[in-house]
């Protein structure tokens, strides 16, 4: 009982000393910040995002199409290869996972990285032709050359194309065991 007696005067004094009008710390004292004026931007601002050019100038990225034969990657990239500019794959375009390596998968991601080529301002590609390479095979997959027709048919002025396949002097064991793959 003495203890229930002492809690409510000790929460009654603070009560009192947190409702006193004086005090800094007053429940009374607190009130909201005012508003902040927002100030509202013209809506209609031509934004350029890619270079500056003048009409019938090449603005030149680098396309790298890495075609293997489980998927088909179209990256853009800039003349340095430093900065991505846009990679798709085929897997991304369909359903199936059979279906990532396919021309059909290819082309789609093709035109889409012509689309965002020709936001940023980005008309003319080098090509960069990949296969998988090193141990793998050093032929394209089915997806290189109808990405190359699909990105020159959508307007994309071609460059050069080069072949960047790596290919070993001298390697490690491939694979298939000493007598080879035994069908």
């Amino acid at each position: 009982m003495l203890f229930f007696e002492i809690w409510s005067f000790f929460s009654d004094l603070l009560l009192l000393f947190l409702y006193h009008p004086q005090h800094p710390r007053t429940i009374a004292s607190f009130t909201m910040a005012p508003k902040k004026k927002t100030d509202a931007k013209p809506a209609n601002e031509n934004v350029s995002l890619g270079p500056l050019t003048g009409d019938g100038e090449n603005v030149f990225g680098v396309a790298r199409i890495f075609a293997s034969f489980n998927d088909t990657f179209v990256h853009v990239t800039d003349l340095s290869g430093r900065e991505t500019i846009c990679r798709v794959t085929g897997g991304m375009k369909v359903k199936a996972d059979r279906d990532e390596s396919s021309p059909y998968a290819a082309m789609l991601a093709a035109q889409d990285v012509a689309a965002r080529c020709k936001e940023l301002g980005i008309n003319a590609l080098h090509i960069k032709i990949r296969a998988t390479g090193g141990n793998g095979t050093k032929t394209p997959g089915p997806g290189a050359q109808s990405a190359l027709r699909a990105l020159a048919r959508s307007g994309m002025r071609i460059g050069r194309i080069e072949d960047v396949t790596p290919t070993p002097s001298d390697s490690t064991r491939r694979k298939g065991g000493r007598r080879g793959r035994r069908l």
